[in-house]
């Protein structure tokens, strides 16, 4: 498998278990569903982190459709190289940043780490485009 291919699939992976915060809070803060919930799915409230935790994979779940696009075109269309392998590397890499800075509310270092990520996906995209 290529290293581009490697990388998304770690990405994927890890935009998938980032649901896992948050739905630990809720069960620590709320308890368990009950047949209720599943009648009103308004969220339960739970603290600032858990709420931060819903965000970051939000956020991922976001970010992951482009770059996942990115990658499958430079696959198919022959254009992966060294350039798509490091900023497929860098997206992974800051994605996984970006969740622990969400999750622990570090102030300016997220936007930072989000904005980076843009630019690594505008990255990708330069490389298929041109």
């Amino acid at each position: 498998m290529t290293t581009d291919l490697t990388y998304l699939a770690l990405t994927a992976i890890l935009t998938a278990a980032l649901w896992i915060p948050y739905v630990v809070c809720q069960v620590m803060t709320n308890g368990a569903l009950t047949p209720a919930n599943y009648l009103d799915p308004a969220p339960r409230p739970v603290p600032l982190w858990g709420r931060r935790a819903d965000r970051a994979y939000l956020n991922a779940v976001e970010s992951f459709a482009p770059f996942a696009a990115l990658v499958i075109i430079a696959h198919v269309a022959g254009k992966a190289n060294a350039m798509t392998a490091f900023w497929v590397a860098c997206f992974f890499w800051l994605r996984l940043v970006h969740a622990v800075v969400y999750l622990f509310a570090i102030p300016y270092v997220r936007t930072l780490v989000f904005t980076l990520g843009f630019v690594a996906v505008a990255g990708l995209f330069w490389e298929v485009m041109r």
